[in-house]
């Protein structure tokens, strides 16, 4: 294995001893406690049954080889060839999963898109963006909700979205940086070629067990009314909430819920999630890591490019992984994006973003 240290004996024992938790009497008393070892549970097994079920497929496999070596029927070769395609398919992918061993890959995340350089452009490309993460949290079986967002003309200036499931934040965390957008302008009657950029930002939902430490006195919290499409949708109370944490300058917002009260919790935990980014950088001074989130959102600072004209390109300019397929990555299919992002950082590749010589 190319991943972390994967000790399953170590995996199993963990199981167990959760599991003997659950089998005292009053377990169930304390019910958000019991959901939690229910979750940790699910995520240890989550982690090595799918080892197991390889381990039996390649004992099949083993099986039907042998029998292919002996009746010689080409029927059984294509067999094993496809089953050994299959494996190694199998195999890929639980390696890629292994190397999220990070203190919070496991968890949720808040994922944002803000427009930058390009006017109405870069507001229908917050939108595009947003759509395609969408669309990757529906390929996975994910739960999404939308916490913040701010209309504008032609799409959105920004939106805040919280993407719950296994990994999510593990599988996420690469696309943090500018990118950007080059096509014929569905806006300009010359049809002109233009390009926009927007800036993702991704970080984790943060459980019980991390503490981030945030004093009344550094915080600056504003009420305002939510947004709408009009007609019902329109809010009539001040339930929109704005934190501004002042000594680093790190704003958040929520008007999903109707309740003030149920919008500052999801603003405490947003800022809380943010904060933790911020202090880890702090901390490791891994300048590298977040040095997309610092540069400015325009030209020679992209991790990507979308390239619909004058050819059709999604290129990652830390990894050089690139596809001809567009409509397939604006759809959702980022997966082997991520996981060249995984592969390089686990390898220490150098990922510079910026503009590339064939780009």
């Amino acid at each position: 294995m190319y991943g972390g240290v994967f000790d399953s004996d170590a995996i199993e024992k963990l199981i167990k001893e959760k599991e003997k938790l659950t089998e005292v009497p009053n377990f169930w008393d304390n019910h958000e406690e019991a959901e939690k070892v229910m979750a940790q549970i699910r995520k240890l097994k989550n982690r090595i049954e799918p080892w197991k079920k390889l381990l039996s497929d390649i004992d099949d496999l083993e099986a039907m080889y042998e029998l292919a070596m002996e009746s010689q029927d080409s029927n059984d070769e294509d067999e094993v060839r496809s089953m050994l395609n299959a494996a190694k398919e199998k195999f890929e992918k639980l390696n890629i999963l292994n190397l999220l061993s990070g203190e919070v890959d496991q968890n949720d995340a808040y994922l944002t898109v803000h427009s930058g350089a390009g006017g109405t452009e870069a507001c229908d490309w917050v939108y595009m963006l947003s759509r395609m993460y969408l669309r990757w949290a529906e390929r996975h079986g994910y739960k999404t909700e939308i916490m913040d967002e701010l209309e504008a003309e032609g799409g959105l200036k920004s939106i805040t979205i919280q993407i719950s499931g296994d990994f999510v934040y593990g599988y996420l965390k690469g696309e943090g940086g500018i990118h950007r957008l080059v096509r014929i302008s569905p806006f300009d009657a010359n049809a002109r070629r233009h390009t926009s950029f927007a800036s993702v930002y991704v970080y984790p939902v943060l459980d019980d067990t991390i503490e981030v430490d945030i004093k009344p006195e550094d915080l600056r919290v504003d009420t305002y009314r939510a947004g709408g499409k009009g007609g019902q949708h329109v809010n009539k109370t001040d339930s929109a909430v704005r934190f501004t944490h002042i000594p680093t300058g790190i704003v958040v917002a929520c008007q999903t819920e109707r309740s003030q009260l149920m919008n500052r919790q999801s603003c405490m935990n947003m800022l809380k999630a943010r904060l933790y980014e911020y202090y880890r950088e702090e901390k490791e001074k891994e300048n590298a890591k977040f040095a997309a989130e610092k540069k400015d959102i325009s030209f020679g600072s992209q991790i990507r490019s979308y390239v619909f004209c004058p050819y059709t390109m999604v290129k990652d300019h830390r990894t050089k992984y690139s596809v001809g397929n567009i409509q397939g990555v604006m759809d959702g299919d980022l997966d082997e994006f991520m996981n060249a992002y995984l592969l390089a950082k686990w390898k220490g590749l150098p990922m510079d973003s910026g503009d590339d010589e064939d780009d």
